[in-house]
This record gives structure tokens, C-alpha cells and sequence, in this order.
């Protein structure tokens, strides 16, 4: 038999197992693999157009409430930080900058903490440092507290596995109340997998320059969102919850988070719903937390701030303001908002409610005036707001009406 005979049989026997494996891997949804495929090829891909809003736009408040521009032309305005002398730290992530907003009667004036960065998101005030994570490490630099000038060069104090699935670069900083404690969220790799790097959708927590480093509770998918609680002392994140299961499923959700705690992904969601797209794990699933507040599908919530000042009426004293940056996996628009959820002896005593909306014309078209990015409450009691659509900050306070 010619030489080429027995290579063409090898090559059809090699390309029939493959068959006979992927037909059956799809066939019997061997390790979550037909789920898989099918729901990405089902995927609902609908993207927002951010287009400029119209001449007199006013984002929507409720009654009492005033809304300005703190800050425009901006480029890639994404988390925020208020440092002990009132100055507004921002990351420009998309220019790799971290500046600093200085605000005076006569305006905000713009000037540079920090370039070079490599997709810079977190910013975090421990001691005379200002601690900023990029997207695949985290530095600190001494500074001067009173003037929010860098005294010192970047210092590298940990490294993380960078980038992510889609949006998944993000890299969030929160010190614990006793300053001991450094906590990181790291995002997922994929949509929905069993990750190789157990830092991924998880919250990882290391001594304040770096060492120690465990972690600290997973099964986060991408806890984007991440502050302490004043009122408590508890840790707290806003997740994002998986992608290509349906419009209205699963629900986005902010929790308080626990020591050594499993919050569900990749296995279930929304509490004890299995997802058939990986392989089972029964010990696992009954491990996971359920969400204190779900926020619905899609809503995409990022920076989040407890509102601890006294310029707000009472119903919003120690609440959280969330900002939901908005769909592209659903048919319909959800999120473009900042979401306000009550809580009472440091836990939700309501559901969330809009607080600060507009952005969406029409929930079944693509245009949309703005994304809602950071929420910090500024020195004066305000509810600043970053939006990476507008390129701008929003500012939020009360009418001398009511106060």
C-alpha cells in the first residue's frame, strides 16, 4: 500500500474520533460542553451607542435634589477616591493616569498623580500612601496628604493575573476599618469556567505592603464594586453576574462578603440555580452564600459608595449608592443609573431604587447619553459620579430648599 494510503487512513481515523468526542462532548453535554456552545451561539450581543444628550439635559433626581457638572473632558473617567484633604482622585484608566481634582470656588484644576499605568482602576488612602491597581499589579506611592503631591516613586507591592473576559481588567482596593488589611478583587477569566488561578473571582487580602497574601473569599465572578462599611465594619462588593443564560437571569447582586466565603460561580446563581455549562460540583453549590441584595440582570454594577456624611436627608444616612454602568448582553437596556439601596444597623432595609437615571431615550434602541462608572461622596456631603460615556463627573447635592 502507498505510503500516502496509510496516512490519508490515519488522518480519517484521527478526524472521526474527533468527531465521535465533540459530537458526543455536545451530544450529552459531557463537562458542560453543549451548553456552552449553545449559549454562545444563541447570545444576545446588543452594545449601547453612547451619543451626546440633548441640548438642557438633566440627569434625573429625585424631588429636592440638584444636579451639576463637577468635571468635564475628561478621558476614560472610571473609579474614584476622596482623599482625607478632600481632593478627588481619579483614574483615567483608558490614558493609564491617576489625577487629582482639586476644587476651589473658582472651578476644579486637573493635574497628574500618576501615568504609565497599565489600565489603572482601584485607588485606596492607607497611612502617607496612596495605593492604585492597575490590572495585573498593585502599587502604592508616599505622598503628601495635605498638598496630594507624590513624595516617592511607584512601589510595587503585589502582583495579579491581568486582564479578564470582556471587561474584566478592572482591579478594585479596599482597606479594612483597622487599616490592617488590604483587600483585591481579581475578575474571572472566561464568562463561565473553572478557573486555573484560584485568585481569579475571588477578593484577595494581603498586609498593607503586600505580604500575606490568601484569599480572602471566591466564587465572585466580577466584584467589581468593593468598599467597608463605615457603620459596621463589614466588607462589602457589588458582582457581576455571568453572561448568555437569558434576558432576565442571572441577577447582578451586592452582598456582604465573609471570610473563607464561596459565592457560587461558576457552578450556580442566583442562589441554587445549577448552570449546566460546567461541570457539577454538589459540594460546592451547597457552600454558596446567597446575595444580600440582587440588583437584576445585566445592570453591570462597578464603583459603589456608603453614604456617611449628613448634607442628604436621613432615608439616605449609611445607604449605598451603586453605579450600574449598563447592558450589552440583554435585548432591552437595563442599568445606566446610579442605584440607591437603604440600610439600617449596617444591613439593606429595602430594596434598590433609582436615584439617579435619564441616560436611556429608549430602552429598545441603542442610544444612550451616558454610563454611570464611580460613586464617591465628596467632602461637602455631594454624590460625585463618574461617567465614561460623557468623558465627565456628575455632581449631586441637595437644594438649600430642603436641607
Amino acid at each position: 500500500m502507498p505510503k500516502w494510503h496509510s496516512m490519508r487512513k490515519a488522518a480519517l481515523l484521527v478526524l472521526a474520533v474527533l468527531i465521535i468526542l465533540v459530537g458526543g462532548s455536545l451530544l450529552f453535554n459531557f463537562n458542560g460542553w453543549k451548553a456552552l456552545v449553545l449559549a454562545r451561539v444563541f447570545r444576545t450581543y446588543n452594545p449601547p451607542v453612547v451619543v451626546a444628550a440633548p441640548a438642557g439635559f438633566q440627569p434625573k433626581v429625585p424631588e429636592g435634589f440638584k444636579v451639576s457638572i463637577f468635571a468635564s473632558g475628561l478621558r476614560n473617567p472610571r473609579w474614584m477616591a476622596v482623599a482625607p484633604n478632600g481632593d478627588v482622585f481619579l483614574a483615567e484608566s483608558g490614558s493609564g493616569e491617576v489625577i487629582v481634582l482639586h476644587s476651589s470656588p473658582s472651578g476644579v484644576s486637573r493635574e497628574v498623580f500618576a501615568d504609565g499605568l497599565n489600565l489603572p482602576f482601584g485607588i485606596a488612602f492607607h497611612e502617607n500612601y496612596v495605593y492604585v491597581a492597575a490590572t495585573n499589579r498593585v502599587f502604592r506611592f508616599a505622598y503628601d496628604p495635605n498638598t496630594s503631591k507624590r513624595t516617592g516613586e511607584a512601589e510595587n507591592i503585589l502582583n495579579l493575573p491581568g486582564f479578564g473576559y470582556n471587561q474584566h481588567w478592572t482591579r478594585s482596593l479596599a482597606f479594612s476599618q483597622d487599616g490592617r488589611t488590604l483587600f483585591v478583587s481579581v475578575g474571572s477569566g472566561r464568562n463561565v469556567a473553572i478557573e486555573s488561578d484560584p485568585r481569579r473571582a475571588a477578593i484577595l487580602a494581603c498586609d498593607p505592603d503586600g505580604k500575606n497574601m490568601h484569599i480572602y473569599a471566591s466564587g465572585l465572578r466580577n466584584a467589581v464594586g468593593l468598599a467597608v462599611n463605615p457603620q459596621s465594619g463589614v466588607l462589602w462588593a457589588a458582582v457581576n453576574e455571568r453572561d448568555d443564560i437569558g434576558d432576565n437571569s442571572p441577577s447582578d447582586y451586592f452582598t456582604h462578603v465573609v471570610d473563607g466565603g464561596f459565592y457560587g460561580w461558576p457552578y450556580v446563581y442566583d442562589g441554587t440555580h445549577v448552570d449546566n455549562r460546567v461541570s457539577p460540583n454538589p459540594a460546592m453549590a451547597a457552600k454558596a452564600i446567597a446575595a444580600d441584595v440582587l440588583l437584576g440582570a445585566h445592570v453591570a454594577p462597578l464603583q459603589f459608595a456608603f453614604y456617611d456624611k449628613q448634607a442628604f436627608p436621613a432615608i439616605y444616612q449609611h445607604g449605598a449608592f451603586l453605579a450600574e454602568h449598563g447592558s450589552w448582553n440583554r435585548s432591552t437596556r437595563s442599568g445606566y443609573q446610579v442605584a440607591f439601596v437603604p440600610f439600617r444597623n449596617g444591613s439593606p432595609s429595602g430594596p434598590p431604587q433609582s436615584f439617579f437615571s435619564g441616560f436611556v431615550p429608549d430602552a429598545s434602541a441603542k442610544q444612550v447619553y451616558g454610563r454611570p462608572v464611580g460613586v464617591a461622596v465628596a467632602q461637602d456631603g455631594s454624590l460625585l459620579i463618574s461617567d465614561d460615556g460623557a468623558n465627565l463627573i456628575w455632581k449631586v447635592f441637595i437644594s438649600r430648599a430642603i436641607r
